[in-house]
């Protein structure tokens, strides 16, 4: 390689590769739920994901990475896409901080950059790893790429608690589907890199041959019968050896059997779309009314607008629920989303539970109606927890004869929302700028009970709880005791009418998908809907509409893949794996090199 100070060429080099990152940041966030209303290209449905426009998307980084010469230039490729790409999912906290929160929308649109940049840090360090110690046999450097990019978003999904929302995987809910109850949402995503590579790799071959073949004149390799030329290579060890004819058509045969592998695997068949949930099976259907009640989140706490409708509208539907469990199609469930009775229970005084628990306790159809609703619960000195009741008739009987609800099955949010729910180490400046209420809470046990109910067992989360797959799977460490039915209670109104409600769907069909499990979707402003166990949405409401969604959805049993090896290790073994590969290829730094030695012009 020639070495010279940089110049007006790489200068425009880096300026077109800062715009090409930038652009490939920006279709990774748009692959995870299709935004742009105004345009949606053919292919495309608003507010659904593509996994091949994930996959393209990364491939723009990989080929800028594969042109960069310096590790630090790398990084800061790196750098630049992860933070348009994470900026670009999660851009709708500007509006819980500015339209709600109260905060100037230049410290709004500031924080959510720097929230942005700061977690692009990990990917960042990944690919300089991937640039410092890189073997030139590209097979290898897939694979490296893949570890070190997968091991980033573990890192963004679990440490200081994690705030893993827009992972790649999620983009990989239909493409990837019979890889979901295998390897879960970490898993796809390392395949996608793996194929990002693969693409990235073939056009740099494309676009490395171009260029010497411009470089006339060229000079032959003696020693190769083939033929071929040596072009520049970087010291961030990313770029080709010595092209041939010969070489090129070897590693394109040999990509191309691995590409057409994962391709199969991808549409596979029945069969294979069914491996992952070969070991699970039905435990009957249950009947469930989801309600929607659309309360503006400027108004949802408000004593005299949203609290009031919320507590005519919410227990009016739920008591219409428990008329009609009568009639055969009747719910046996009803559901209302997190913070649906936005008040303590003893601020709602005993006239109004016994308004709700008496027709409850009163029913006498065959198969009565239960209760699941959110609330907030506690006090002052035990703290407060953002949760959910299950009330049965049983249970109301009991809470009107001893005045207390001892026999509800309740549930606590354990994964908190960083500034929403618990305020980290050094921040409670920040959020002592904003009109946000409910503060600090305390954190629920893991794992918690499922709730037995109609012959199900019924395990809710709240809100973005279903992000974290590795923490509901520690609900299925006893298979005889496993939730049949998961469901989210959610309140999402603080993000407003954005592609947020779109992309928490998917990530709600990834779960089901991952756990064999349907999963019930219960929210204020949306998306509610009832998805099956192959992560099909059957039923849904339309968004921000006061509605109930009533449907009928089928419990399952045993246990997929995914959910059995993380119930018993959580995450580790993916850590292990990636850890590991990422060592030992870095150790192997001279494979694909001849005699250990590389030649360059």
């Amino acid at each position: 390689m020639t070495r010279r100070p940089p110049g007006r060429g790489s200068r425009l080099a880096g300026f077109l590769f800062f715009w090409v990152c930038l652009a490939g940041g920006l279709l990774q966030a748009a692959s995870l739920a299709w935004p742009l209303r105004g345009w949606v290209p053919a292919g495309f449905t608003l507010g659904q994901p593509s996994g091949w426009l994930q996959i393209a998307s990364l491939a723009l980084l990989v080929f800028a990475l594969q042109f960069a010469t310096r590790v630090g230039q790398a990084m800061w490729r790196g750098w630049v896409f992860t933070t348009a790409w994470l900026a670009g999912t999660f851009w709708w906290l500007f509006v819980s901080m500015h339209t709600y929160g109260g905060l100037p929308p230049w410290l709004a649109a500031l924080a959510v950059l720097a929230l942005a940049g700061a977690l692009a840090l990990y990917y960042a360090i990944a690919v300089g790893f991937l640039c410092a110690w890189a073997p030139l046999a590209r097979s290898a450097q897939a694979l490296l790429f893949a570890g070190a990019w997968t091991l980033a978003e573990l890192a963004r999904g679990q440490l200081f608690t994690g705030f893993p929302w827009g992972a790649g995987g999620y983009a990989q809910v239909d493409l990837m589907a019979p890889w979901a109850p295998l390897v879960g949402v970490y898993g796809m995503g390392f395949l996608a890199a793996v194929l990002a590579y693969v693409l990235a790799s073939l056009v740099t071959a494309a676009v490395h041959r171009a260029l010497a073949w411009l470089r006339q004149p060229v000079r032959p390799v003696a020693t190769r019968p083939t033929g071929g030329v040596y072009v520049a290579a970087p010291k961030t060890g990313l770029q080709l050896r010595a092209i041939s004819w010969w070489g090129v058509a070897r590693g394109a045969l040999g990509w191309g059997v691995v590409v057409a592998l994962l391709v199969s695997l991808l549409g596979g068949g029945e069969r294979w779309r069914n491996l992952g949930l070969a070991d699970t099976g039905s435990t009957g259907t249950l009947r469930v009314w989801l309600l929607q009640g659309n309360i503006p989140q400027d108004q949802k706490f408000v004593p005299g607008t949203g609290v009031a409708q919320a507590l005519a509208w919410y227990p009016q539907q739920m008591r219409e629920g428990l008329a009609a469990a009568a009639s055969a199609n009747g719910p046996q469930l009803v559901v209302a989303p997190e913070t649906a009775l936005p008040l303590l229970p003893e601020q709602l005084g005993p006239d109004f539970w016994r308004g709700l628990f008496g027709p409850l306790a009163e029913q006498n159809a065959s198969q009565p109606a239960a209760l699941l609703t959110g609330l907030p619960l506690g006090n002052l000195e035990a703290g407060y927890t953002n949760s959910a009741w299950g009330v049965s008739p049983e249970a109301a009987r009991s809470a009107l004869a001893s005045g207390q609800p001892t026999q509800v099955h309740r549930y606590d949010k354990h994964h908190l929302v960083p500034f929403g729910e618990f305020v980290p180490p050094f921040f409670r400046w920040f959020t002592q700028m904003m009109n946000i209420p409910l503060g600090d809470f305390a954190r629920g046990a893991l794992p918690q009970p499922s709730w037995a109910w109609a012959g199900q067992r019924i395990a809710p989360n709240i809100c973005y709880e279903d992000l974290f797959g590795e923490e509901i799977a520690a609900s299925f460490r006893d298979v005889d005791a496993a939730p049949t039915v998961l469901v989210n209670l959610s309140n999402i109104a603080w993000f407003g009418d954005t592609v947020a409600i779109d992309q928490h769907l998917q990530i709600s069909r990834l779960r089901a998908l991952e756990f064999g499990r349907p999963m019930l979707r219960a929210t204020n402003t949306g998306a509610t809907a009832v998805i099956d166990h192959r992560g099909v949405v059957t039923h849904a409401l339309p968004r921000l509409e006061r509605g109930r969604l009533e449907a009928s959805v089928e419990g399952r049993s045993g246990l997929t893949p995914y959910a059995d090896w993380t119930a018993r290790w959580g995450l580790k073994p993916l850590w292990l794996f990636c850890g590991v590969l990422v060592l030992v290829i870095a150790s192997l730094r001279n494979l694909g090199r001849r005699g250990g030695r590389t030649r360059r012009r």
